[in-house]
């Protein structure tokens, strides 16, 4: 029988531009949307949700999250996933799965906005986005390609990311 004491999370409703919303340093340039997270929503498991939109001829470069299962959820745009040396198409409507430690990046290889939609569990990805990025307003126009903080491998160290095998 399921529990029926009251979920201690919290009903969360966002229109477009109303979550937070960072600009995005080379390579990937770009922008990203925080939509969910454990503060937002106070859910039981933990998560985070956004979505990244990588400009024509850039990419997110090779990663992996030791302590995070990933989702990217593929929107808009073409590209390609590549994955410990394989290389996947990334088109509208394509779903990937990344397990703890599996290295992957996304490049865009078309002529428009590749956007996808990410989710990970646990969360954390947001408070990277948010640190190595710029705010972003709605209706702003994109700014000129910036580079990554000086202390990006500490950020990443301090967030979810874990470090590539060489």
């Amino acid at each position: 029988m399921p529990d029926a004491s009251p979920s201690p999370a919290r009903l969360v409703i966002r229109q477009p531009e109303e979550a937070p919303s960072y600009w995005q340093p080379v390579p990937a340039n770009g922008f990203v949307r925080c939509l969910l997270d454990q503060a937002s929503t106070g859910s039981e498991t933990p998560f985070a949700m956004g979505t990244q939109t990588v400009a024509p001829g850039c990419h997110v470069r090779e990663h992996l999250h030791d302590a995070n299962e990933e989702v990217i959820f593929v929107l808009e745009g073409e590209g390609e996933a590549h994955i410990e040396g394989a290389v996947h198409p990334m088109k509208p409507g394509g779903i990937f799965f990344f397990p703890r430690s599996r290295a992957h990046s996304f490049h865009n290889t078309g002529a428009g906005p590749l956007t996808f939609c990410w989710v990970i569990m646990p969360g954390g990805l947001e408070t990277f986005f948010a640190r190595i990025g710029r705010e972003r307003r709605p209706g702003e126009p994109a700014p000129s390609p910036f580079p990554r903080p000086e202390n990006v491998r500490q950020i990443e160290a301090e967030t979810v990311f874990g470090t590539l095998p060489r």
